[in-house]
């Protein structure tokens, strides 16, 4: 989230989102809801000349988030919820206290609130720890990974073979039978560096091995093993599988170069309990003229267990409430209906969104807009999109609003499916 004096640039992203609708009834041309599907709406110049008609409706909003009585409003909120509520693990009681605090304190901000029922994973990590024995005793920090299973009660103690790939285990495949696999893969990015963390555990099993450590999936470590989600494949053993520190994994990598033998101990309590019950919470703002087609902003309200999470995903979760308070706060009426919706059991595979997915399929066609933000809530580098190509222009024309906080450039991808709206300056390049 931005800190004081610095614009919360996302929040703005989703507050112009209503442009695209096109919202309220202070149209100052009053030409009606814009159909961005039509073979008329893709023409440039129109969709130029209606989308620029809201620019001091857009103005407004950047006033009121950046310098007036909203400044660093979805900040302070955060930092309540977090400190109320800490870790909203699925299947947790926490994550039934978060979802009746964001009922609650939506309910008070004049929206309409409602919950829908979703049924979600409920993992449990226990009282986890793991020990170099050999060459040297040292102490080894661990996270587990979620839907992990747990080890003996006393423990799993094992030679460990190191690789730094999956190509390097297929290779070595003899050598990891009754092995801890440690995995000393690179880190290069999230999508090249998290398959090891979500399938380590399965291709480790499969020759042969009694359990994983994984690498945290981070290019910045300080002794901090990060968690997350793996999954097991269909007809594979399950074995424990948890992440170690950057440091650590380098350690052993070093020791087994030099032809050491290491052995570690590794403790997990960790149980996969029946799946519970929980809901996603729904917030909005009716549309007035389309109150059956929507534009739906969101973030998930699950974390795991050992941070506040707020950064995953509490800024992406008050940025989508900011974005329908900063509406209600200046008396503007969507056309459309604007809804936030706060997922559970994101953090487990994306379970509440694909419950509401099925719940609200067959009006699959009446949602105008999807938009989430869980992707961190740093200084932000871009928004990315796909779409039609109509749908593309009108959102060119939008993202032309937002010069007034210098949101100015736009490239491409490669794929030529999504776009990336860059901010003008402080960005060395694309990541």
């Amino acid at each position: 989230m931005a800190q004081k004096g610095e614009p919360p640039f996302l929040l703005f992203l989703f507050s112009l989102l209503f442009l695209l609708s096109p919202p309220c009834d202070c149209d100052p041309q009053d030409a009606g809801s814009m159909d961005v599907s039509s073979p008329a709406a893709s023409n440039v110049s129109d969709i130029a000349k209606e989308v620029a008609g809201y620019a001091d409706v857009a103005q407004q909003i950047i006033d009121l988030a950046v310098y007036g009585a909203a400044q660093n409003r979805s900040y302070n909120r955060l930092a309540d919820f977090t400190d109320t509520i800490g870790n909203r693990i699925s299947g947790s009681h926490n994550l039934e206290r978060a979802i009746e605090y964001m009922f609650n304190a939506m309910t008070q901000d004049g929206l309409d609130v409602l919950l829908e029922p979703v049924k979600v994973p409920h993992w449990v990590r226990g009282n986890e720890s793991a020990e170099m024995i050999a060459p040297r005793a040292k102490s080894l920090a661990i996270l587990g990974l979620g839907s992990s299973v747990g080890t003996p009660p006393e423990g799993i103690e094992a030679e460990v073979l190191v690789v730094n790939s999956f190509e390097e285990l297929k290779h070595r495949a003899n050598e990891a039978i009754g092995r801890i696999v440690v995995y000393n893969q690179p880190f290069v990015n999230y999508d090249t560096s998290g398959p090891y963390r979500v399938d380590g555990a399965s291709e480790a099993a499969k020759v042969g091995a009694v359990a994983a450590l994984i690498r945290s999936v981070t290019p910045f470590s300080i002794n901090s093993p990060h968690t997350g989600v793996q999954h097991y494949q269909d007809g594979v053993n399950h074995i424990p599988a948890a992440c170690i520190t950057v440091e650590d994994a380098e350690l052993m990598w070093r020791m087994a170069q030099r032809g050491q033998k290491i052995i570690v101990r590794l403790t997990m309590g960790a149980k996969n309990l029946p799946d519970a019950f929980s809901y996603n919470t729904v917030a909005e703002i009716k549309g007035w003229q389309h109150p059956e087609q929507v534009v739906l902003l969101g973030g998930h309200l699950d974390s795991w267990d050992v941070g506040q999470g707020a950064m995953d995903d509490g800024g992406g979760v008050m940025i989508s409430w900011e974005a329908l308070s900063l509406i209600k706060n200046l008396g503007l009426r969507p056309r459309r209906t604007m809804r936030a919706v706060l997922w559970s059991a994101e953090e487990q595979g994306g379970v509440g969104s694909k419950q509401y997915f099925d719940r609200h399929k067959e009006n699959i066609s009446n949602f105008d807009l999807v938009m989430e933000s869980d992707l961190g809530t740093f200084t932000p580098l871009a928004l990315r999109f796909s779409g039609s190509d109509a749908a593309r222009k009108v959102m060119e024309e939008v993202m032309k609003l937002l010069a007034p906080i210098n949101l100015t450039k736009l490239e491409p991808d490669a794929d030529g499916e999504d776009i990336k709206l860059w901010m003008q300056a402080g960005v060395p390049g694309k990541h």
